[in-house]
């Protein structure tokens, strides 16, 4: 069995170049490969574009990235909670597409599944379609949407073994399962690497052929985007 396990994260990201596209897992400040990303704001590589469900915030996740103005375009589809992401789009300094959730899911997914490219009804009749091929299908307009073409796809999970094999574990579940294989490389970032052979294959979500790199993080932290309390009495 290919043991796809590297020793670093500094060896993980071997190969990321100025210009080049990511795909970033997570949704939220949930399931980002947080030690991947910090070592790309240390590398440096700059001109980037990254597909993400949100561009993190302001002192966190992928807006690390954008405070060193590292990030030419995102591709997202909700980014509110980030005001160093509204101020560079609002001063023309980021390229900013706006993508419907579903939508952002499936060009990941079709690209995992190697599918060029697919319709859907969504964002029909609305600026998303604008310079798209549109076709009728049982009566209901639909949008011709391309799969994505990055060069690595830089995910998180719970667990993971050296062959590659991936366990996401609750919300962490959301993009980084459809992103996975649907890049040239995908680094796999875990929170416990254990042995191949270790994990019940009935759990796992992402099989290793699809990873072609995985290490284990450290220091991950649990943010909370919008904290709400109920009001003391």
């Amino acid at each position: 069995m290919i043991n796809k396990k590297v020793n670093t994260v500094q060896e993980a990201i071997n190969g990321i170049k100025d210009g080049m596209t990511l795909l970033v897992g997570g949704f939220g400040l949930c399931g980002i490969p947080e030690n991947t990303i910090a070592a790309l704001v240390q590398n440096g590589s700059k001109n980037l574009t990254c597909i993400s469900n949100n561009a993190g915030v302001d002192d966190f996740g992928l807006g690390l990235l954008l405070h060193k103005k590292q990030i030419k375009k995102m591709i997202s589809s909700y980014v509110g909670e980030n005001a160093e992401f509204e101020r560079q789009m609002l001063t023309g300094e980021l390229e900013v597409e706006l993508i419907p959730q579903g939508t952002l899911a499936e060009r990941c997914r079709a690209a995992q599944a190697g599918i060029p490219a697919f319709y859907t009804p969504a964002g029909y009749g609305t600026e998303v379609a604008e310079g798209k091929e549109t076709r009728d299908f049982n009566g209901k307009m639909h949008v011709l949407e391309h799969a994505f073409q990055a060069d690595f796809a830089i995910v998180k999970a719970w667990k993971g073994d050296t062959a590659g094999n991936l366990i996401f574990k609750g919300t962490a579940r959301n993009f980084n399962p459809v992103m996975a294989g649907a890049a040239k490389v995908t680094i796999a970032e875990v929170e416990e690497l254990v042995e191949a052979g270790s994990l019940d294959p009935n759990q796992i979500h992402i099989p290793g052929i699809f990873v072609q790199r995985i290490f284990q993080g450290e220091k991950y932290e649990k943010r909370i985007e919008q904290r709400t309390v109920r009001k003391k009495e």
